[in-house]
């Protein structure tokens, strides 16, 4: 596939900032716990509380958004912002060992204030960017090279933080400033993009100024309707999960940095390798009926994980589990943005990002809970079970739709028909 000047600017843009989250996003937990003494309480709400803060940004991030002229101009600055937040935590570990993990989490939780938005600005400008017909090529492509760079980059960092006590905050210090020089990079790359102004019309402004919140409006798109709570109960599953995979893999497996990087470099292997394939076969069966596989295999992981603590193992797990990540990253954007009417994309994926946020806060704290009340075992069980129920719904609606499709047009042999459609 040839890329024109935007994709190219765009996977740039998507390397630099693979760089520098991979550089410390992945051993945040293991710098909460082993520097700073996090609990599990407060490993719940490093995962947690961005969700909410997120949701309370996408309150008015839509309207914002809407109402800007240059969306690139907006993501430009939210992004900026939030590298800028996160360079903070540098000084965390100066503070006293009882408030240090509470400075992490609200530190945490804060940033995501403006990476809702900067995540916002970002899909909504993309979406115009790139036409309906390129994007499984293009975010095919993208994804792969992110993975690449992130898996790079994770083994690097897990190599380099294994020089040092895993106490020590030093190596932390020096990724974070690491980390910061390339979000510059990132933030360079796409203030290159050219975008057309948006060019609102009275009635558009006033539409805009007049909806303080959501509207309800979108909710009588059936295949957005059908393609939401499908994905909510997903996520839901997959995000229950965060916190007590983390949990394991330090409490229970003694995982150090340089394991963390090669559960990380296996998984990210696994999804470089498979991600043209659930680009091709979506071309062919449709996104929904790929995403039932996709899901279904993630709710293998949590059962899978919890036979044994032997790290050779899990980290053969993080390959299998690999394949479906990079199934349900790529499906599920793209489904998004398929279900979503062009011209409201950016009202309809904000929607989709607030309900997102309140299972973002919800699900790890369930799962933290179970895990507190009734251990391991039963967490990673449940974690499954509901993960494995998102993935039915995702094959109920298929099924559902390719009925239709045949009541409608006698055409049994073209499984792409399987489409969140009216």
């Amino acid at each position: 596939m040839k890329f024109n000047k935007n994709e190219k600017l765009s996977i740039y843009n998507g390397i630099a900032s693979t760089v520098s989250t991979n550089a410390v996003n992945g051993y945040i937990p293991l710098f909460a716990i082993g520097v700073l003494g996090a609990s599990n309480t407060q490993m719940g709400l490093i995962t947690s509380l961005p969700s909410i803060i997120g949701m309370l940004a996408l309150i008015p991030g839509a309207m914002w958004l809407n109402r800007v002229k240059s969306k690139k101009k907006f993501a430009v600055a939210s992004t900026l912002s939030t590298r800028l937040l996160f360079m903070l935590i540098l000084f965390v570990p100066f503070l006293s060992p009882q408030f240090a993990p509470w400075a992490l989490v609200a530190l945490i939780a804060l940033l995501n204030f403006p990476g809702a938005l900067s995540g916002l600005s970002w899909q909504s400008m993309i979406g115009d960017l790139v036409p309906e017909e390129r994007r499984g090529g293009f975010f095919s492509s993208r994804n792969r090279w992110t993975t690449i760079t992130a898996m790079i980059v994770t083994f690097s960092t897990g190599f380099f933080l294994e020089q040092f006590n895993e106490n020590s905050v030093f190596p932390y210090q020096i990724l974070f400033i690491a980390g910061f020089g390339f979000a510059l990079m990132e933030v360079y790359y796409l203030m290159k993009h050219k975008e057309e102004p948006a060019e609102h019309t009275a009635l558009e402004v006033k539409e805009v100024v007049e909806k303080k919140k959501f509207s309800m409006d979108v909710f009588k798109h059936k295949p957005y309707v059908a393609f939401i709570i499908c994905a909510l109960l997903f996520n839901f599953g997959a995000q229950m999960g965060w916190s007590i995979f983390s949990i394991y893999q330090i409490r229970e497996a003694h995982a150090t940095a340089l394991w963390f990087s090669m559960f990380s470099v296996t998984n990210q292997l696994s999804q470089i390798v498979s991600i043209k394939w659930w680009a091709k076969y979506a071309d062919k069966y449709g996104n929904t009926m790929l995403l039932f596989v996709a899901a279904a295999g993630m709710a293998t992981a949590p059962a899978l994980m919890m036979v044994t603590t032997n790290l050779y193992y899990i980290t053969f797990i993080n390959l299998w589990i690999g394949i479906f990540v990079a199934g349900t990253n790529l499906l599920l954007f793209n489904q998004l943005l398929n279900s979503s009417p062009q011209k409201q994309l950016t009202t309809y994926i904000a929607n989709y990002n607030f309900l997102l946020a309140i299972i973002g806060f919800l699900a790890p704290q369930l799962g933290v809970l179970l895990l507190n009340q009734f251990g391991m075992q039963s967490a990673m069980l449940s974690t499954s079970l509901v993960r494995m129920l998102g993935a039915l719904a995702f094959l109920f609606v298929a099924l559902k739709m390719l009925a239709r499709q045949r009541a409608h047009s006698g055409d049994s042999h073209n499984p792409k028909n399987v489409e969140l459609a009216p």
